[in-house]
């Protein structure tokens, strides 16, 4: 009887420990847009995420239309790609464009530095690129060559990319076979011109920024947006400095920050990690929102109208290189882990799109934090990929404040700079053109289901649908021999009466639902 009451007395105090899992969402009081460049790609020339990944050349084996993988092709489609960035990351600022045009067979070869010493054929360049990006329905983000190349070199990439009239490089073009000139928006000059784009101080490259930015002429009609280097986490002196020597030549900065425990020895594995590991990896990726509202409070200053972008052009997980495969190329598995590293760093940034309006996760195919995994004619969609997926519908949306109460998990590890508390619930939600409420949940708890009472304040609904993301554990992965064993499925576990929705999220769950 005693031992009866003990147990019962226990069960209590559990319960009056733990916060009642509550969202409230505001959809009276309606934030700004979700651009749906928020959910930006990016693709470099490293490892196997361009040859192999998104490019096997016409006269493959592997399935193809015009040299792209189908089977990659049409999973990017589903995602809803609205930009890409290309050709890098470091590989940008070696890169030298005119090697990649003309006939395939002419075209010179070079050693990438940056990424295992590797041969580039160049076989894939400015058509294959831009020709890519029309087929994806992508907007095209081209990162220019300002550390070993010339104002010359940039200026003439522009012009051959987007002068219709009858120029030198504008002819060149026709010559190559294209006839019209392509769509270009986003021009990055330079990236991380900190480090392997140049090891600059902020002060040269602003000056340089300022130059280069002069000679990459608006033609025929066409208008790039601008994008100075920016800075690497938590340099605030570099965003301080660019705004103030070259914010009024630019339309945006960027800013790099990725969820890594180290940039000196092992970061750790992609898939053998502790449950302590694994919290001090959402711990760190949540810290995004301080470094965002830090940088961004240095661009209101200098610019209170609002007038430059910041776009976070490089973000997501970097663990160690899966055993086995080529040092360099930066290949590793994606796990649950990851997923929710993904919905929870798309839950911060849409709370910031007044200044934030493009973000990048690195990389596409095969490399880091990726969408998708190949091998051969093998494809791999990853739990990152799912996520994306679920989180299309937010894309262009009104976003919808959320208040959030919940469990906090106290997070161990060494050479934490974030808040020792992290919350176990995330959440976000939009309203989107057709007047329709998406909410997104996450439970990041490895331990336990969690029962969330969502107030849905301004909407009227009567029922929810939607999918879910979830496995057993929180180091489940998709192989190519197991390559469903995490994947999207629709959710029941929801109901909706009297303003207020119920919604039972498992443990290491992703939920999307839309309000009826």
């Amino acid at each position: 009887m005693k031992e009866k009451m003990f147990i019962s007395l226990v069960l209590l105090m559990m319960a009056l420990s733990s916060k009642a899992q509550t969202v409230t969402v505001h959809a009276d009081k309606p934030g700004d847009v979700i651009p749906k460049e928020i959910y930006g790609q990016f693709a470099e020339h490293l490892g196997t995420c361009i040859y192999g990944g998104l490019w096997v050349g016409k006269d493959s084996d592997i399935p193809n239309q015009d040299g792209y993988r189908t089977d990659v092709l049409n999973a990017l489609k589903e995602l809803k790609v609205p930009v890409l960035r290309w050709p890098g990351g470091c590989f940008a600022d070696e890169y030298h464009w005119m090697d990649g045009i003309g006939p395939k067979e002419k075209r010179p070869k070079m050693v990438n530095n940056n990424w295992g010493g590797t041969i580039e054929d160049n076989s894939f360049g400015t058509h294959e690129f831009f020709n890519l990006c029309e087929l994806l329905g992508a907007e095209p983000y081209l990162s220019g060559n300002v550390g070993s190349g010339t104002v010359e070199e940039l200026a003439k990439w522009v012009e051959y990319i987007t002068s219709d009239g009858d120029s030198p490089m504008a002819n060149l073009r026709r010559q190559n076979g294209r006839e019209k000139s392509w769509n270009l928006k986003y021009l990055g000059v330079g990236n991380e011109s900190w480090g392997c784009g140049g090891s600059m101080r902020p002060e040269y490259y602003a000056d340089l920024f300022r130059r280069y930015s002069t000679y990459c002429r608006n033609y025929d009609g066409h208008h790039l947006f601008k994008i100075a280097s920016g800075a690497s986490d938590y340099d605030y002196n570099w965003t301080k400095v660019l705004m103030q020597n070259a914010g009024g030549n630019m339309a945006g900065l960027s800013l790099h920050y990725y969820t890594v425990p180290g940039w000196s020895g092992s970061k750790g594995s992609a898939t053998n990690f502790t449950k302590d590991q694994y919290y001090w990896t959402i711990g760190k990726c949540r810290e995004i929102e301080d470094v965002l509202k830090k940088h961004i409070e240095i661009m209101d200053e200098k610019d209170p109208k609002n007038r430059v972008a910041l776009l976070l052009d490089e973000w997501g997980t970097w663990w160690d290189e899966e055993p086995g495969t080529v040092r360099g190329h930066l290949f590793q598995q994606n796990s649950m882990r990851d997923a929710i590293v993904a919905s929870t760093s798309l839950d911060i940034f849409h709370k910031y799109t007044r200044r934030l309006k493009m973000c990048n996760i690195a990389q596409i195919v095969n490399v880091l934090q990726s969408m998708i995994l190949t091998k051969g004619d093998k494809m791999v969609l990853t739990p990152t990929y799912y996520v994306f997926k679920q989180y299309n519908v937010h894309q262009d949306a009104t976003y919808i404040p959320v208040d959030v109460e919940c469990d906090m998990m106290e997070i161990k590890g060494a050479n934490r700079k974030f808040d020792a508390k992290l919350p176990l619930v995330s959440a976000t939600a939009s309203k989107d053109k057709n007047g329709v409420c998406h909410i997104s949940l996450t439970n990041v708890s490895v331990d336990k289901e969690q029962t969330v009472t969502v107030n849905l304040e301004g909407i009227k609904a009567a029922k929810a649908t939607g999918t879910i993301l979830c496995t057993a554990n929180i180091d489940d992965l998709n192989t190519f021999d197991n390559p469903d064993k995490v994947k999207e499925t629709a959710f029941k576990a929801v109901s909706v009466k009297n303003g207020q929705m119920k919604v039972k999220l498992p443990k290491n769950s992703v939920v999307t639902l839309e309000l009826k």
